[in-house]
């Protein structure tokens, strides 16, 4: 009752349209504006009731479908104007939506004749009139809501009844549609869609494209779509392409449109089944097939023949060839920017390939190209389409399968042997593009459906020792030559810098990435990593061959080749053991089974890429060297008799032939081993635990690379160690060395020996301490033992003296800090023997006064009964029994206390470091007085004193050294005996170093008079910089005579003369460094004379008093940091 109370007022709605629709039914110039309203109103009621999910009944359709038809009767269709008819087939379309369902045949009919005729152009006398875009896209609507599939609505209970209605719907009019009085007006109706469809309005370009979709997909009878195949096809292509357009590429909803309708047409032209029932192929299924048939097949007699094609084996030949042409046409469409025509074409792929295996073999490689090609695009949903097609058709079981399969394999072969020819031309995206599809199909590989093995076996046997990798190896390693990075070489090691400055931080250094030469787009580079690394991964153990072939021709020499090679072997070996360098040692989560084929080659690898390091360095040339062979200034006179006619010489003698010059290639040492250590991080992360043993022979060439002035080595070297210290499970590279400190120290030990002597062992053995840091002092021992037996062996060579001598220091900077990271408080500052300095002479006035009275303390009240008469413990009582008292020992006062073994190795340095204060080298006497400088905290006075005591000449006569870093050094050991030994250098301080000081300062004052270095102005002092020579001996001899004032008893002569001294240092013109320095000075002298220190500031500045104006320097500026000094003390 609900329902029918709802359609009644639904049909009071139209009825209130449709009257007054009907009673302006004749068009005149006055009446269309009324009708264009009503039509407006009943299109705005038919859309909402549509919304509402109301359905509209066959009588309330007829009722509504009266009006509009009167409009059409009585009307030319040259007198109904566009917009009227417009709002017209809006009308229709709507109701067609729920007529489709009860309509009758023939009014299907007619509204199928009358929107192909305004497609088309034509009225019912077949006359023409052009109708606007809009009027035919409406047209085209109402035609596509009558022509569309149908499927059962969500709401419906009982869905077959509503199916089996639906198919008995679909097959009346479908059995119409083919009929020999309607298939005329189908023809029609496509030939007009396919003009519409090069429409610039959108909207009718994706109506048009909808329509011919569903025409030829389900009414179009079999033999009418070979006939219509050529059009369509070529009118799509260029839909497809954006022929008719000039804005580049076509609107992705057209591409999509034109896909799929050359996909219909395609697979009901020229699809498996329809051509064997035709007998266009001959499917050979068992021996009865083998028969020869008769390829003629007759039609059924209900189809005439004069619309329809026959499909036999010869119009197949010629239609599948031109249709490949057309393909080959849409290549460009694998780079349309938007998803929704990719996603298209990989549909259109996939349906060809399935439904045209037998038909069109020869498209199988471009259509799988094309699914491969956008596999690996960057939008996720066409890739992630793409793949699950591949997978689809070459995993099940079907009739393409296997053949597919095959072409699979030549494509992956083509591309891999198109690489080499594709390189030389800088041809960087048709590169990337081959590598891509190689990528493409052995990811497939990698999936977890069967199906997969063939290819895999397939890919493997490429890879293998019978798939001819000599020929396409080497065609490859010829073009394909790698580059260092855009990098600068340094004194130090940048790797070794950053590992010194937190061995134990867990950021993560990556692998430098690697250049090619003809090669410029790092997409193409990344491209080609991807490639080898999936190749290995489909392989597995197969591609171990190759791994082998690629590792031994990187061995055999540093040249572009042998660089390629290295790089090749790595990367496929990373495929092989699903890891990559670029993640880091703890991005491949839970290492999966190693094989034990592909361990014992990841054990052989690491054993002879360490042996690469035995190796003597080469000297890598700038480019490539002619080689040219000398020749006599003189060219060889040759004589020969000769009779007859004179030859003529080739070139008329005109210029001299020269042979052809050798080019050499040039050799890339470092790059080749920096490649070599990715191999061997490779290795270790193949192996994880078990790598620890090949410590023995690979921690050598680790550490040897990271010393290197090379940066893309040394760069390496670092994240190979990082690598290695995290597959192996160490916590930080520092436990790993200490863990194999023993491997690490043989290795080097041999590497210093007459036999096998590498000069950057010392530094390698330097780079191990500073990086162990204090964990090392137990091992120190054996350090220590073996630089000095290699100093007795080569004491004569200067560079191996030079590393021996920093190891030995760093050895005592670890001791030092060690000590001073295991005290609970700092060392005392300075032995103070004297007591403190009376302050002002009213102190001395009072204590001359009362120095012979007895203070009240002194004097003793107390009665303490009487005395005894004589010395206590006379008595016999008092006599001890020295049978049951023992006697205790006296303790040796002067007994010192023993030294520790760690104070004993230090004074072994000590003393057998002292013969090199007179070595030649700067550097080496530099760096012995910075060792002894470390030692002075550790050691005690009676361990080192005696040794200074015996180098002090040689000390004092550092202070002297033409090299000011020498006079640096000798005075930073000054400056610590004086803090910690102040007693010791009393006499040495005043004695020995001020004279040699202010002889210093004299001489660096003169000097800087004619420095262009120095400091312009009244007064000024120094140089600008602080990196000079004389800044930096100014800083140390200022900072030593302040540890001296500090720790030293102060001499009041030498003391005078040090606040005379270094006045001009408090110059406002002098740099901050020497002012901050000269401060620190006076105040540390302040403490202990401070009537001295304001006598001597206050004097340069002010004139008052007449005996003190000698002192008077206007020319500096010293008031201000005067002042501080004042008001510290």
């Amino acid at each position: 009752m609900a329902s029918q109370d709802h359609t009644q007022e639904i049909f009071r709605r139209l009825k209130t349209l449709c009257v007054p629709l009907m009673g302006v039914s004749l068009l005149t110039s006055t009446s269309i504006p009324d009708v264009s309203r009503y039509l407006d109103g009943l299109n705005r009621a038919l859309i909402d009731i549509k919304a509402s999910g109301f359905v509209l009944t066959p009588n309330l359709i007829s009722y509504t479908f009266f009006p509009l038809s009167t409009l059409l009767r009585r009307n030319a269709a040259a007198d109904i104007p566009d917009q009227v008819l417009e709002k017209i087939f809006i009308a229709l379309s709507v109701l067609c939506e729920d007529w489709w369902w009860d309509c009758d045949a023939s009014i299907w009919e007619q509204v199928f004749i009358l929107c192909g005729a305004v497609i088309a152009g034509i009225d019912g006398k077949g006359k023409g009139k052009a109708r606007d875009d809009e009027t035919k896209e409406a047209a085209g609507r109402c035609l596509l809501a009558l022509l569309r599939a149908r499927t059962p609505p969500e709401d419906t209970t009982d869905t077959t009844q509503v199916a089996s209605r639906i198919k008995l719907r679909s097959e009346t009019f479908q059995g119409l549609a083919r009929s020999n009085k309607f298939l005329p007006i189908l023809g029609q109706t496509i030939d007009s869609l396919l003009v519409t469809v090069d429409s610039p309005h959108l909207p009718l370009q994706r109506v048009s494209l909808a329509l011919l979709s569903s025409i030829i997909g389900t009414y179009a009878p079999d033999g009418l779509v070979p006939s219509v195949l050529p059009g369509v096809v070529s009118r799509m292509t260029r839909i497809a392409l954006g022929a008719s357009s000039k804005k580049g590429w076509a609107n992705g909803e057209s591409v999509a449109g034109s896909l799929e309708v050359m996909q219909v047409v395609i697979a009901r032209s020229l699809g498996n089944d329809i051509c064997t029932r035709e007998g266009a192929i001959h499917p050979i299924v068992n021996l009865e097939d083998l028969q020869p048939t008769s390829s003629q097949v007759d039609l059924p007699p209900s189809e005439p023949r004069e619309f329809l094609t026959l499909r036999t084996p010869s119009w197949l030949r010629g239609t599948s060839s031109r249709l490949l042409i057309a393909l080959n046409t849409l290549t460009p469409l694998v780079s349309h920017p938007t998803p929704s025509a990719l996603l298209a074409l990989s549909q259109f792929s996939a349906t060809i390939l399935r439904t045209t295996s037998m038909t069109m073999p020869e498209a199988q490689p471009l259509l799988l190209h094309w699914l491969l090609s956008l596999s690996n695009s960057d939008f996720t949903t066409v890739s992630t389409k793409s793949h699950e097609s591949l997978l689809s058709l070459l995993t099940s079981p079907s009739d393409v399968q296997l053949p597919l399969q095959q072409t699979l394999l030549r494509t992956t072969n083509d591309n891999l042997l198109a690489l080499p020819r594709l390189l030389p031309t800088h041809a960087d995206a048709k590169v990337e593009h081959a590598a891509g599809i190689v990528e493409a199909v052995c990811r497939i590989v990698s999936s977890t459906k069967a199906g997969t093995l063939s290819i895999s076996s397939g890919i493997g046997k490429l890879l293998g020792p019978t798939g001819g990798i000599e020929k396409w190896g080497w065609s490859l390693l010829s073009v394909l030559e790698l580059s260092e990075p855009p990098i600068t070489l340094s004194t130090a090691s940048s790797a070794q810098l950053m590992l010194e400055s937190g061995a134990d931080t867990s950021q993560w250094a990556g692998f430098p990435e690697v250049d090619f030469r003809n090669v410029f787009s790092t997409n193409t580079r990344n491209a080609l990593e991807r490639m080898f690394r999936a190749l290995g991964h489909a392989s597995g153990d197969a591609c171990l061959f190759s791994v082998e072939w690629f590792a031994s021709v990187g061995r055999g020499g540093t040249d572009s080749r042998s660089v390629t090679s290295t790089w090749c072997a790595c990367r496929l070996l990373e495929g092989v053991a699903n890891l990559s360098l670029r993640q880091g040692g703890g991005g491949n989560g839970i290492p999966a089974r190693r094989s034990k084929r592909l361990t014992k080659l990841a054990r052989t690898l690491a054993r002879s890429v360490a042996e690469l390091w035995d190796q003597p360095d080469e000297e890598e040339p700038g480019g490539s060297i002619p080689e040219e062979k000398e020749e006599d200034s003189t060219p060889d006179i040759l004589v020969q008799h000769i009779k007859g006619v004179n030859s003529i010489h080739e070139n008329l003698r005109i210029t001299r032939p020269t042979p052809a010059k050798k080019i050499i290639p040039a050799k890339q040492p470092g790059l080749h081993r920096a490649l070599s250590l990715q191999l061997l991080a490779v290795s270790a992360g193949i192996m994880q635990a078990q790598f620890t043993s090949l410590l023995l022979y690979t921690l050598y060439p680790v550490l040897r690379s990271l010393v290197s002035r090379d940066v893309c080595l040394s760069s390496t070297a670092l994240a190979t160690l990082n690598y290695i210290t995290t597959v192996t499970s160490y916590a930080s590279p520092s436990n790993l060395l200490l863990s194999n400190f023993d491997y690490a120290l043989d290795a080097i030990s041999r590497r210093l020996s007459r036999r096998w002597l590498d000069i950057e062992a010392t530094k390698v053995l330097a780079l191990m301490v500073r990086l162990v840091g204090s964990d090392i002092v137990e091992r120190a021992g054996d350090i220590v033992e073996e630089c000095f037996d290699r100093l007795d062996e080569f004491h004569g060579y200067s560079v191996i003296v030079e590393g021996l001598v920093e190891v030995l220091g760093d050895v005592i900077t670890v001791i030092k800090d060690d000590k001073k990271a295991n005290q609970s408080s700092s060392f005392p500052p300075a032995e103070m023997e004297e007591e403190a300095q009376t302050i002002s002479m009213d102190d001395l006035v009072n204590w001359l006064s009362r120095r012979h009275d007895l203070l009240e303390e002194e004097i003793d009240t107390t009665d303490y009964g009487p005395a005894p008469r004589e010395a206590w413990g006379k008595g016999e009582a008092a006599e001890p029994n020295p049978e049951e008292t023992p006697a205790l020992p006296e303790p040796d006062l002067d007994a010192e206390t023993p030294l520790t073994p760690i104070q004993l190795l230090t004074k072994q340095i000590v003393t057998r470091s002292l013969y090199f204060l007179t070595h030649g080298s700067p550097v080496i006497r530099a760096r012995i007085l910075s060792l002894l400088a470390s030692s002075v905290p550790v050691l005690s006075d009676s361990a080192l004193l005696p040794s200074i005591h015996y180098a002090w000449p040689f000390i004092l006569n550092r202070l002297n050294d033409p090299e000011s870093y020498v006079v640096s050094s000798a005075a930073s050991l000054v400056e610590s005996l004086s803090i910690h030994f102040g007693s010791f250098m009393f006499r040495r301080i005043w004695d020995d170093v001020w004279p040699k000081f202010r002889m210093l300062l004299n001489n660096l004052d003169a000097a800087d008079a004619t420095n262009a270095l120095s400091r312009r102005g009244i007064g000024a002092v120094g140089t600008e910089s602080a990196y000079t020579h004389s800044h930096r001996t100014y800083r140390s001899v200022i900072k030593t005579m302040t540890a001296a004032a500090a720790g030293v008893h102060l001499q009041e002569t030498s003391s005078w003369q040090i606040l005379l001294a270094f006045r001009r240092f408090l110059h406002r013109e002098a740099h901050e460094e020497l002012q901050q320095c000269a401060r620190a000075l006076y105040l540390a002298v302040g403490k202990k004379e401070p009537d001295a220190v304001w006598l001597a500031l206050s004097s340069t500045t002010d004139t008052t008093y007449v005996t003190m104006q000698f002192l008077s320097t206007p020319r500096w500026d010293i008031k201000a940091n005067a002042n501080y000094v004042f008001q510290s003390l």
